[in-house]
């Protein structure tokens, strides 16, 4: 490829995604080098974190090697060699004082807005949103952070996996961390629950970003009816009469499908008091279950019909129709509109039942 040629498109970015330190992120970031080496392509190792180990220095072996500069990566050296691909281990690194970014992430993207291919790893517990959770589960707050766009931007992520039983095997023989560095709350961290836990995220993140990319090809391939890859769960929430019955039978259609699950709201106009609060109950009901909401704008069945098609939407639940015959005639039946458009969509219209509006606490 030309210089020319690579400076007139961003450069594509591979995460390695582990769930903790030592499963074999870095080796099989280099392994990946030397494939695309033996393909052809211009390899660089713009800095890999070897962590003393012996084995990892031999796998660089013959690969061209920027030097580091006051031991940070050496952003400027990169861009003036300009090769097809750079290896970027650690994207969660924080720099050390006086360089160029604060973070190694930021410097990645530098190597990506010139057109350059990055090779890059990272631990699903360095993930910004994941941070408290990671936290809750390990009783270690991770201070080096990614932003959860970079994994989501990433032309692929590939997840290097390894049972929490063999990660502890190589921690107890010092594959992982040389044996006087493993302290009593390494130790701690590397506890078969802990692992297993983040283990867990990982597989889910990964699992995730593989859908992004399903709708994204959807999206670009005009594809409209749906792949039962995940279900998609689409609770139509309603201000003029409570939905909480509505988000609690979505959230358990969701769970027991193991699918993902969103509440909408169409907005046609301005709320009233009432109105608006009933949507605030619904909406914080939906936020505790951990359903994720939406709100838009326009006529209800139009909207409600682009969103689902857009988001490979599997199930709808919706309420009994609150139009009465007149005004079915003159605006006609979302409900209907919903049938006829969404056609391998499955709807489920769920009874009204009188619910009292929660009082604020």
């Amino acid at each position: 490829m030309s210089d020319s040629k690579r400076s007139t498109a961003p450069g594509k970015l591979k995460i390695f995604l582990g769930f903790a330190p030592g499963v074999g992120k870095t080796f099989a970031m280099i392994d990946e080098a030397r494939r695309r080496r033996k393909r052809g392509q211009d390899i660089v190792v713009g800095f890999v974190n070897t962590r003393g180990r012996e084995a990892t220095t031999e796998e660089i072996g013959d690969l061209e090697v920027i030097p580091a500069s006051n031991g940070e990566l050496d952003i400027k050296a990169i861009l003036a060699r300009k090769p097809e691909v750079a290896l970027v281990d650690d994207l969660a690194h924080s720099n050390a004082p006086g360089s160029a970014h604060e973070k190694r992430w930021q410097d990645v993207e530098d190597l990506l807005n010139a057109g350059i291919n990055v090779l890059s790893t990272v631990n699903v517990g360095n993930l910004e949103s994941l941070n408290d959770h990671v936290s809750d589960i390990t009783g270690i707050q991770e201070a080096e952070t990614v932003p959860d766009q970079m994994l989501h931007s990433a032309e692929e992520v590939e997840l290097v996996d390894l049972t929490p039983r063999a990660l502890i095997n190589r921690l107890e023989r010092g594959d992982v961390y040389p044996k006087e560095q493993i302290t009593d709350q390494v130790k701690s961290f590397y506890r078969e629950g802990n692992l297993g836990a983040l283990r867990e995220m990982a597989m889910r993140e990964v699992a995730h970003h593989v859908d992004e990319d399903v709708v994204e090809y959807r999206r670009v391939k005009k594809i409209e009816k749906p792949w039962a890859t995940t279900d998609r769960v689409m609770i139509c929430v309603s201000p003029t009469i409570t939905s909480l019955r509505l988000i609690r039978r979505g959230y358990r259609v969701g769970q027991k499908l193991h699918g993902e699950v969103v509440a909408v709201h169409v907005e046609e106009g301005h709320l009233n008091e009432k109105d608006a609060k009933i949507l605030k109950n619904d909406f914080a009901l939906a936020e505790r279950l951990g359903i994720k909401t939406v709100t838009l704008k326009g006529e209800v069945g139009d909207e409600l019909i682009k969103y689902a098609k857009e988001s490979n939407i599997t199930q709808i639940i919706v309420g009994h129709p609150e139009r009465n015959r007149i005004q079915e005639m003159l605006k006609g039946s979302i409900i209907n509109d919903l049938i006829r458009a969404l056609k391998t969509v499955d709807i489920m219209v769920i009874a009204s039942e009188s619910e009292q509006v929660p009082t604020e606490h």
